[in-house]
């Protein structure tokens, strides 16, 4: 009973130690912030997409009276 504890503890402390050392998955951040700078609630469009192999997230702010 304690052999096999021991290896499931043994086993565990290999998954957190993976975890921590394995690298993120590579993201690219896209920003256009095209509002001004005094509105306080621009409008915005936020996106993202990821795949495992990579990450995309595009967020895309602009001001109500500037797009009329």
């Amino acid at each position: 009973m304690h052999r096999r504890r021991r290896i499931l503890l043994i086993g565990a402390a290999a998954l957190v130690a993976l975890a921590v050392i394995a690298p993120s998955t590579p993201h690219a951040d896209i920003r256009i912030l095209a509002h001004d700078s005094a509105d306080r609630a621009p409008q915005r469009m936020e996106a993202a997409i990821d795949t495992g192999l990579f990450a995309v997230s595009l967020l895309v702010t602009w001001s109500r009276h500037l797009a009329r």
